[in-house]
């Protein structure tokens, strides 16, 4: 046993060794980690990531390609008992819930940093199985036996797909199609992502 804790403290003791850096080093590194460190936490406030971990329907316009999806919901019947997860993210556990979401983050992350969003959003399939999803799981007990099968499994007449808002297409968003769809939206306004102190230290250099 001893010699269990023996071997397991000269393993850590190696690999500390390893990862450290020599000591002319260490002063530079150990400023370099520092702002780095910075930077992430820096990058986390202005995308104000710690918003997608809650379900405030405003974390959706923290990109402004999403305002008119944002005030057309907030006009529509949904808007008055459903927030945007309630429709769009997978509800059946916990796990799939948050999976999803930072899946789809990490894509709308990746796609608005180097401005490769489209004009017009088209919704993905994995979107389209979450709100399909979700529109059965409210409206179950309004929903006949024949529609359910049909919207799910291979349609009755011509045994392809279908989905809710195939019928339904106005639900909730209206006809959203581009952000001159709805020119004078209503929506929050965002708050600054920099500092007040550092805004005005780089107004003094201009």
């Amino acid at each position: 046993m001893e010699e269990n804790k023996t071997s397991n403290s000269s393993f850590l003791k190696k690999i500390i060794n390893t990862l450290t850096p020599p000591p002319q080093w260490r002063f530079p590194v150990i400023i370099f980690l520092g702002i780095m460190t910075g930077m992430v936490f820096y990058i986390l406030h202005i995308s104000n990531a710690v918003s997608y971990l809650s379900d405030d329907p405003r974390a959706c316009i923290n990109c402004h390609i999403m305002n008119p999806e944002y005030i057309t919901w907030s006009k529509s019947s949904h808007g008055r008992d459903l927030v945007c997860n309630d429709c769009h993210v997978p509800q059946d556990t916990f796990v799939r819930k948050y999976y999803f979401k930072a899946m789809d983050g990490l894509r709308h992350a990746t796609m608005f940093t180097f401005r490769l969003e489209p004009q017009v959003i088209q919704i993905k399939q994995a979107g389209k199985d979450a709100v399909q999803e979700n529109c059965i799981r409210c409206h179950q007990n309004n929903i006949h036996p024949v529609a359910v099968r049909s919207i799910n499994a291979a349609m009755i007449f011509d045994e392809g797909e279908r989905y809710c808002w195939d019928c339904h297409r106005d639900v909730p968003h209206g006809k959203v199609h581009s952000l001159s769809s709805t020119p004078n939206a209503n929506v929050p306004a965002l708050e600054p992502v920099v500092p007040e102190w550092l805004r005005k230290f780089t107004e003094k250099e201009k």
